[in-house]
């Protein structure tokens, strides 16, 4: 963002967001996994619906507790040093899973996650405004589009590579009860894999705290970053932290819990179904980078959005899950699987979504200024609605059979909802 109390190393944009674009891949692969392992430890640990919905819980309920915290250390600590020691927090949290896995400890699990959900807000609250800030205000919409391609291309290959080194083996295992023996071998065979994450995450925090990252320098250190009651006087970032809210939580019932629906389907591959819903993403951050802003703004990327999410959560919650209409149509001729018409409207949602975050972040930071690093914090807490969202499609899908856990779905009307009301009127708001 271009403003008066910032300035950036005179050197090429090339190289920080090249590094840049690698931590989003490294954020995607990470978050994403949550999709494979949600159903994954569901089936291992004989897991109810709004039990399972504790693992993506515990994944983002980090950041009630840590965004605000996150943008102090940025500040203290500076941008670069920030990004290397979150991705360091995230390779402790990879070496949790190893003894979650050896104990079948539901709790050391969740604890992980947690761990690995600080070390992602960290992330998150450094290089989502770096990017912001890297370029002119009006086409930071396109940049975040760019970044959110290599993450949620990450999502696409997060899945497939946990599904070829773990769950593919055990693929037979769908819809039967386990015996003592398969339950070990299914939790063994988390060890090598989050092992080998972790040992990749500390070389990467390494090179990231020795690499040519420009700074971005306040040069008013005594005013930079402002209170939090200075940014929250502005109606604008309350409704975009709101705003990510219910996006993140929209997003994240679309991409973690198609998985364990698809089990309680019967589908085989449950944990590649994540792939399709980030698919669809990474279709819609092209169209924008294609589209905003030389052929449409970013506020009516986002209205749009809002209205296709509304249009598919009605889809969803009241479709027929025995129908193949759309499988056979669109997949099936072209040597795809044979899937449930609401199992892919729910992938579908990954295309609504796509724009959501990449235009709300312009439009809540607009005007701020100074104030930039702690409105970030702010709207980086707005990712707690990834903790929320899950345990309330969880609650609301009861015993967990399929039919009860369609209509969990539900819980995504009201957030498609504010999200059209924050692109037509929230984000215009300059005063309360």
């Amino acid at each position: 963002m271009q403003t008066a109390s910032t300035k950036q190393l005179t050197q090429s944009n090339f190289v920080p967001m090249a590094i840049v674009a690698a931590m989003f891949f490294i954020l995607g692969f990470a978050t994403w996994l949550n999709g494979s392992l949600m159903p994954y430890l569901k089936q291992v640990l004989l897991l109810t619906p709004f039990e399972a919905s504790l693992i993506l819980f515990s994944f983002y309920i980090a950041v009630t507790f840590t965004a605000i915290p996150s943008a102090w250390v940025i500040r203290k600590v500076g941008y670069k040093n920030g990004m290397a020691m979150a991705i360091g927090c995230m390779t402790v949290a990879g070496l949790l899973y190893i003894p979650a896995a050896n104990t079948q400890f539901f709790g050391l699990f969740l604890f992980a996650q947690l761990v690995m959900g600080i070390g992602q807000t960290l992330l998150q609250t450094a290089v989502n405004p770096y990017v912001v800030r890297l370029g002119p205000e009006e086409s930071a919409a396109v940049r975040v589009s760019i970044m959110g391609i290599l993450n949620k291309g990450a999502g696409i290959v997060a899945p497939i590579v946990f599904s070829a080194l773990i769950a593919s083996s055990f693929s037979g295992l769908v819809g039967k009860e386990l015996s003592k023996e398969e339950v070990d071998m299914m939790a063994d065979s988390l060890i090598l894999p989050y092992l080998g994450l972790a040992g990749f995450l500390a070389l990467f925090a390494i090179g990231v705290k020795f690499c040519p990252l420009p700074e971005i320098i306040e040069t008013d250190e005594k005013d930079a970053g402002g209170t939090v009651r200075e940014a929250l006087a502005h109606p604008s970032l309350v409704f975009g932290v709101i705003t990510i809210f219910f996006y993140v939580a929209a997003e994240v019932i679309a991409g973690d819990t198609i998985g364990a629906f698809a089990l309680s389907l019967g589908v085989a591959n449950y944990s590649v179904m994540t792939s399709y819903t980030m698919g669809f993403m990474v279709t819609g951050y092209i169209l924008g980078i294609i589209l905003i802003p030389k052929v449409i703004s970013q506020q009516t990327a986002l209205t749009c959005s809002a209205v296709l999410g509304i249009v598919l959560s009605l889809a969803i919650v009241f479709g027929n899950s025995e129908s193949l209409i759309l499988a056979n149509t669109f997949l099936v001729p072209f040597g795809g699987v044979a899937l449930p018409d609401t199992l892919l409207l729910i992938a579908v949602l990954g295309l609504a979504n796509a724009i959501v975050w990449p235009a709300v972040w312009p439009l809540a930071l607009s005007g701020l200024g100074r104030l930039t690093s702690t409105a970030s914090g702010l709207l980086v807490m707005g990712i707690a609605g990834g903790a929320i969202g899950p345990v309330l499609w969880g609650l609301v899908s009861g015993i967990g059979d399929a039919k009860s856990q369609q209509f969990g779905y539900i819980v995504l009307l009201p957030c498609y909802l504010f999200i059209l009301y924050f692109a037509l009127i929230g984000h215009k708001k300059r005063s309360w």
